[in-house]
């Protein structure tokens, strides 16, 4: 084969797209009409034909301090130079210590220690084995049991989507965890519709676990985990005092109690966490994308000291948790992350959310009188709306809206017939407005 035929061959191969096969997309209508972006800088992505579309996302719930941002794009060159990887296993490097005692001072005690992982879905199923490792370390080891929540997202290993209630999620992959109930979601439409804030009606749907442990016996539940506001499936505030009840319950019966924090997590509440917004502490909470504001993977679990302590017993030469990932503190990652913290700390990002709260919970019920519009929810920087699904055609409507969207020059996210919003904490005031006006527009014209 001549050089310039190989070179064609080459171009051809690299220009396929049926090569890759997409997460959670409509592969066959991507690769129809395909979205391509090839830059990013602060509160823009650039397309493949130059447009600049306004990240109304924050990438995936991830890009908290914007794209392309100088402090973070440095330390991740300069750790490459230095040292790309370092083994995590009875070996260490100095950042993967700094971060922890960075990120551990950020939490209210006793969350003191932190566990490394690389992505949400890792960091939940690693707090679930720790809490089975927990309960059988303090002898409690018939307690093997999850509660999860309908409509609760916890990534995509078989240990999240168990807890997981995100039907499309579990549906193709048959069993899964033994032992996994789950407690009702907290969507109350009737009662809540429009709602600015927190809900006022629903806590006693916390109640529902008193149910579950009469039903289960609280000596085989070893853990409840909840997302403080539930993102992935089209953002739903918990109601008033919801979470304060949970945290009651599952001390009156010796349950564990974890945060899912990968969306709430690093400033999206207008508090470094939830767990802050909310006033409950948990004993561990799960976090990620934020971390890096999702320059590279890297994930958090953070755990309650009783948690820790109860595993550091028996010899001291001996491993103490069997469990951990090749990657955990990737040198890269952690160096990413610092400079991240470094980046919300200069900027006042981990709080800057509480002073656009009101503006963006406006503008947003703005769209109250657009077509088709059920609902409206939001909380700090994060927004939803909810739209009717389309008569024998479920999701159609608001991905309809998303490719709209997308030709209109705004990202914004779906799940069902949910519009979902939330932008990096670096958006202006002018640029909500920008957002907003766009999505009238975008709702006005969708059927």
């Amino acid at each position: 084969m001549s050089s310039s035929a190989s070179a064609a061959s080459s171009q051809a191969a690299t220009n396929n797209l049926e090569a890759f096969w997409m997460p959670y997309t409509a592969n066959r209508q991507f690769k129809q009409n395909p979205r391509m972006f090839v830059g990013a800088k602060d509160m823009h992505y650039t397309t493949a034909d130059g447009r600049q579309v306004l990240d109304g996302t924050a990438g995936l719930w991830c890009c908290n301090a914007g794209h392309g941002r100088p402090k973070i794009v440095e330390a991740v060159q300069n750790q490459v130079a230095e040292m790309d990887y370092a083994p995590a296993f009875q070996m260490g490097h100095p950042k993967a210590f700094e971060l922890a005692a960075r990120l551990t001072a950020m939490m209210p005690s006793p969350l003191d220690h932190v566990f490394f992982t690389n992505s949400g879905s890792e960091s939940v199923d690693t707090a679930l084995k720790i809490a089975l490792g927990y309960q059988r370390s303090i002898g409690q080891g018939t307690r093997t049991r999850f509660i999860g929540r309908e409509r609760g997202y916890h990534g995509t290993g078989f240990g999240g989507i168990s807890v997981g209630g995100i039907v499309a999620n579990r549906k193709q992959f048959g069993n899964m965890l033994n032992g996994v109930d789950h407690l009702p979601h907290t969507h109350d439409l009737s009662r809540n519709a429009f709602s600015r804030g927190e809900p006022k009606n629903g806590a006693e749907y916390a109640e529902e676990l008193i149910r579950l442990v009469q039903l289960h016996d609280a000596s085989t539940i070893a853990a409840v985990i909840v997302e403080p506001v539930a993102g992935s499936t089209g953002v739903l505030i918990p109601p008033v005092g919801y979470l304060k009840r949970l945290r009651e319950i599952c001390d009156q019966n010796g349950i564990l109690l974890i945060f899912d924090e990968v969306i709430t997590g690093f400033g999206r509440l207008g508090t470094p966490f939830a767990v802050d917004y909310f006033d409950v502490i948990p004993d561990m909470v799960t976090t990620a994308k934020g971390i890096t504001s999702g320059v590279i993977p890297m994930g958090a679990v953070f755990c309650a000291k009783k948690i820790y302590d109860a595993f550091m017993d028996g010899p001291d030469h001996l491993i103490e948790l069997f469990h951990g990932y090749t990657y955990s503190g990737h040198p890269i990652a952690c160096a990413a992350a610092l400079a991240t913290l470094d980046t919300y700390e200069e900027e006042g990002l981990l709080t800057r959310a509480a002073s656009l709260a009101q503006y963006w919970e406006d503008g947003l019920h703005s769209l109250k009188d657009c077509p088709n519009v059920i609902d409206i929810r939001n909380l700090g920087l994060i927004g939803a709306i909810e739209l009717t699904p389309i008569d024998g055609a479920p999701t159609k409507r608001a991905f309809s809206a998303f490719l709209k969207a997308y030709d209109d020059g705004i990202l914004i996210r779906t799940t069902g017939d949910i519009i979902a919003l939330s932008p990096p904490l670096i958006i202006s005031e002018a640029q909500i407005d920008e957002l907003f006006g766009k999505l009238r527009t975008v709702l006005n014209a969708i059927d």
